[in-house]
Parts: structure tokens; sequence; C-alpha cells
């Protein structure tokens, strides 16, 4: 057998494994809760649809839509991690590190609050235009950053400050909000997929949709990058495409589940170890469901470990993604 025919089976085995995975976190999520479900019953409900039992509104209003976040802005927040470290040649570049997630979560949180304080809702589309604005208001001061310093590291730096600026501003502003739907704005200001409704699982999946088609088109210009910046201007690559959708991403998953810490970094490196290979081809939909599994046996953790008591998303995600980067930077300084 050849080497290329080893190297697809490695790949197709790779996908293979994902797929598994996901499948069985996705029924695992379905069935596990403070109200125990038969898995004939969820087999019937899945197929069938719903109905007027308890274990239907259950199951159909609270347990799918929350699984199918948790996958899909997992996913999206995985590959908007890859396409931001393939832009910046930086394995630790991600939408929080970087300080994309803090603004768009200061300016989704502004809007929120200021909606509520008139005895408004903020709909889906509001929030991941409010979103969208504070990622790239955020990245344009990032890449501004980035165009005065050849050292990534000062980089990093600048955008872990940005991130903590925009967060202290967001408590800020949460802690002295006066209106009594604060609490819901303090408990998405942490991280969570709870409260997900199929409206917004029907505008983040057009939205995300619309990205990855994107990210895959881009898949060839991606690649040329990755051989340098010089050689990428000399193709004709839009490097522009890769901020914005990379921050369409970001700003969706943190217009509906708030800041979600570390899947943008950790998993892309997790997924090429596993793939053994940098081809964006490969990664962007191999980083997608990489980021779907992770989210999803975080969110699992963490509304079931204490139960009844739920943690945020992001706390869950930080104790599996940190470990990792710091393996990943381990690794680097000793490779040099």
């Amino acid at each position: 057998m050849t080497g290329t025919a080893k190297k697809r089976i490695h790949i197709a085995g790779g996908f293979l494994l994902l797929v598994v995975a996901l499948v069985l976190l996705f029924f695992w999520n379905i069935y596990s809760g403070s109200v125990s479900v038969e898995p004939k019953d969820v087999l019937r409900l899945l197929f069938q649809g719903p109905d007027e039992s308890t274990q239907a509104r259950i199951l159909w209003d609270i347990r799918f839509p929350r699984v199918l976040a948790a996958m899909l802005l997992g996913g999206a927040l995985s590959v908007s991690g890859f396409l931001l470290q393939t832009f910046f040649a930086n394995p630790i570049a991600g939408p929080f590190v970087l300080g994309i997630s803090s603004g768009a979560k200061l300016m989704t949180a502004l809007v929120m609050i200021f909606l509520l304080g008139r005895g408004l809702v903020a709909g889906s589309v509001v929030l991941i235009l409010a979103s969208f604005i504070g990622a790239m208001l955020s990245m344009g001061f990032v890449i501004l950053i980035a165009n005065k310093v050849n050292n990534m590291s000062i980089l990093v730096i600048c955008g872990i400050m940005v991130s903590y600026i925009c967060s202290a501003v967001t408590d800020l502003v949460v802690t002295f909000a006066d209106d009594s739907n604060i609490v819901n704005l303090h408990n998405w200001s942490l991280g969570s997929f709870s409260g997900i409704t199929w409206e917004n699982i029907s505008v983040m999946a057009v939205v995300i949709f619309f990205c990855m088609i994107c990210a895959m088109l881009m898949a060839k210009p991606a690649g040329a990058y990755q051989l340098g910046e010089i050689y990428a201007a000399s193709m004709g690559v839009n490097i522009k495409a890769f901020r914005l959708v990379s921050s369409i991403l970001s700003a969706c998953v943190t217009a509906f589940a708030g800041p979600v810490s570390f899947v943008g970094i950790a998993v892309p490196q997790l997924v090429k170890s596993l793939f053994k290979t940098t081809k964006p081809i490969i990664m962007i939909p191999a980083c997608f469901l990489g980021g779907a599994v992770f989210c999803s046996f975080c969110d699992r953790l963490a509304r079931t470990l204490f139960s009844p008591v739920e943690l945020s998303i992001s706390t869950v995600t930080a104790v599996f993604g940190a470990p990792v980067v710091i393996y990943m930077m381990i690794q680097t300084r000793g490779r040099r």
C-alpha cells in the first residue's frame, strides 16, 4: 500500500471517528438530565415529532435545541480559530485570546441592556449584528497592532489586554444595570448553551452554513497563505475574507452562547494531531466536527456534573482546553 493510500485511509478514519463520537454524544446529551428518558422514547419522539407529553416538551423545547446549538456553535468557533491561526501564522491565535469574542460580548451586552431598559427584547438578527460589530472592532484593533509590531508574542499579549478591557467594561455595565431581566444577561455573559430556541437554531444554522461555504471556498487561498504572506499576495489571495468569515463565526457564537474560551485554540491543534495534516480543505470540516464533539462533551459535563447547579460552558472548556494550549506551547518551545 502506498503512502498516499495510507494517508487517505488515516484521514477517512479520523472523520469516521469524529462522526461516530458526535452521534454518540448527541444521544448521550439527549438521554441525560434531571428527567430520565428511555432510549425508545427518544427515538420515537425524534422520528415521530413532538406530542403533548412532558417528555416531548423537555426533549423538543429544551434538550434538542441545546444539543444542536452546542454542535453548531462549537464547530463554528473551532473553524474561526483555525482561520485566525492561519491568518496570523500563530498557533495560539483564537477569538478568545485575541479579544474578538470579548469585543463581541461587550457590544452585545450594551445592545441587550439598551433594549431591556426600554422593555424590548433583542432578536436573533439584532444580537448577531451587534456581536459582529463588536468582533470587527476588536479585530480591527488587533490588525492595527499587527501592522505595527513584528513580534507575534506582543500581538497575543495586546489581544489579551483588549479582552480584559472589554470584559471589565461588560462586567461594569452588567453590574449597574437595573432591569429585572439582567439576571439572564449575567448568565449569558458567563457562557452557556441554555435557553436556546428553535428560532435561534434556524438563524445560527443559516449564518454558520453560509460561513462554512465561504470557508471551504477559501481553502485553496488559505493553503497559499500558509506558505507565506508574500506568496499569498502574489497569488492574489483576499486577506479580508479571512477576517470577515472568522469574525462572523465568532460573533454568531458570542451572540447566542456568550464568550466560550479555548475552543478556538485547542480544538484546531487536537484536530491537526489527529489528522497529521494542516491542509485547509481537510482541516476546515475536521475542525467543525472536532469543535462540535468538544463542545457537546463539555456542555454535557456543564449541566450534569453538579446538577442541579449548572456550570458555565467556559469553565469546562477551559479545564480541558487550557492544558492542550500549555502542552502545545511547551512543545513549540522545545523545538526551538
